[in-house]
């Protein structure tokens, strides 16, 4: 059994002038009066307000207006609070993408690198763990259906940064924790992203498009099904032609 791996230190978090606003802290470096604990929790009212907001109706109809309505405050705070809701926004779907993929980092360091058991059964599990932020975070998973449709009116680069904050991270991790399983199994893997882009489209891809991101979950025999087919795809392409089947 090889060493206990060190965990990695977790990547730094996304951080924009609205989103420190919305989280109760000073954008600027200058020193400033701590906010009162009432002005803190409007801050967080209209942070959660927004966030509602958007998984609801998606960008564009979040307005000053809107967020004040849905956190039962007066307009002219939410104005004092959200001086570009674009920015906030922003903030909150980076948030969104970062807290996932810190999940899914956690998933990625736990997977086994020893070659121990049934290597099958190592990799369905991890694709199931790789699913399992679709129950865990509801909320994210429909900002990015809204998202999706959104996506041609949406301030130019936004998907970019989400896709940096998240997916791309994601699959960063993923590919560390297939090099580690092709090192103790020697698999056949040259190109650790190239594979964990095929893991990936091969046994989580078919379950998270069949449910729509989690909109319409899958029976559980279903998503068995799916990943198990994967996984075998994925040996086929990467199991070593000399390894007894």
């Amino acid at each position: 059994m090889s060493a206990p791996r060190t965990p990695r230190a977790p990547h730094p978090a996304h951080t924009t002038q609205a989103q420190a606003q919305a989280q109760g802290h000073p954008a600027s470096a200058t020193p400033a009066a701590a906010p009162s604990p009432a002005s803190l929790t409007e801050r967080r009212s209209v942070a959660r307000a927004a966030r509602a907001l958007l998984a609801r109706t998606g960008w564009r109809a979040v307005t000053r207006q809107a967020i004040a309505t849905e956190a039962h405050l007066p307009l002219a705070t939410v104005r004092a609070l959200v001086p570009d809701t674009g920015q906030l926004l922003l903030s909150l779907v980076l948030d969104s993408f970062a807290t996932v993929a810190a999940a899914l980092a956690e998933i990625a360091e736990h997977h086994p690198e020893h070659a121990e058991g049934d290597l099958g059964g190592q990799l369905r599990d991890l694709a199931h763990a790789w699913l399992s932020p679709l129950a865990r975070f509801p909320e994210h998973f429909t900002i990015v259906r809204r998202l999706s449709a959104d996506l041609d009116h949406l301030p130019p680069g936004t998907a970019a940064k989400w896709q940096m904050a998240g997916p791309r991270q994601t699959r960063t991790e993923l590919a560390r924790a297939l090099a580690r399983t092709a090192r103790a199994w020697h698999l056949d893997i040259d190109d650790a992203d190239r594979a964990a882009d095929h893991f990936l489209r091969l046994a989580c891809d078919p379950v998270t498009t069949a449910s729509f991101h989690g909109a319409l979950p899958l029976p559980a025999a279903a998503a068995e099904r799916a990943v198990a087919a994967g996984v075998e795809d994925f040996l086929r392409l990467y199991r070593p032609t000399t390894a007894t089947p």
